[in-house]
């Protein structure tokens, strides 16, 4: 099964849900602020990237981290970011068979797709 990780309001989300639409491809949406985001999650998005890859560092909820966490994220402390803010994740994610895209690129996604 094919899953959309993201928020609803998110605007990449939304161009990746119209494309998914658009090409016909059934898709299951996890939105990380109804549905939740945990450290289980978490792990099982890690099996197909790295942890640095899923910090959106350009994000408003990153703007107002605090100086002192900014200068030490170590893995164990970005795996705390982003629990305890999902907001932090680049959005969407995109679970496809052993495949997690992250971000929205139509190429990337009709590459998956192909």
């Amino acid at each position: 099964m094919t899953v959309l990780y993201g928020i609803k309001n998110c605007d990449s989300v939304k161009k990746a849900k119209k494309w998914l639409e658009q090409e016909h491809i059934p898709y299951q949406f996890h939105d990380f602020r109804s549905e939740g985001f945990n450290a289980e999650l978490l792990q099982t998005l890690l099996k197909y990237t790295e942890l640095p890859l899923l910090l959106n560092k350009r994000s408003t909820t990153f703007r107002n981290v605090d100086q002192a966490t900014k200068d030490n994220l170590t893995d164990e402390v970005i795996k705390e970011l982003l629990i305890a803010q999902p907001t932090l994740i680049k959005r969407p994610l995109l679970q496809h068979q052993h495949t997690l895209l992250v971000g929205f690129k139509a190429e990337q996604y009709q590459e998956v797709f192909a």
